[in-house]
C-alpha cells in the first residue's frame, strides 16, 4: 500500500526505503519490476535503499555506504 501512495501523484523522482525488505522473493520481484518499470523510458528517477543483492543488482549504479560514507560507487553497463 505505500507504494501506491508514494505513485499516486505520478512523482518525477521515487525515493524508496526497503521497499522490498519484508517480502517473499515472487512479491518482492513484482514490486522491484514495478519499481524498476517506471524508470525505464527516462521520465523518472528512482533511489532505492536495500541490503538484497537481487534487488541492487538492477539498479544503473550502485553506491555502497559504511558508518554514513560513501564506500563505492559501482556503474553498471547495460546491453
Amino acid at each position: 500500500m505505500a507504494v501506491a501512495r508514494a505513485l499516486i501523484t505520478d512523482p518525477a523522482r521515487v525515493l524508496a526505503d526497503e521497499p522490498t525488505g519484508a517480502l517473499d522473493h515472487d512479491t518482492r520481484d513484482e514490486v522491484a519490476d514495478l519499481l524498476f518499470g517506471l524508470v525505464q523510458g527516462g521520465d523518472r528517477s528512482l533511489l532505492i535503499a536495500t541490503h538484497d543483492p537481487d534487488v541492487a543488482a538492477r539498479a544503473d549504479r550502485i553506491l555502497a555506504s559504511r558508518g554514513g560514507r560513501v564506500e563505492t560507487i559501482d556503474v553498471v553497463s547495460r546491453r
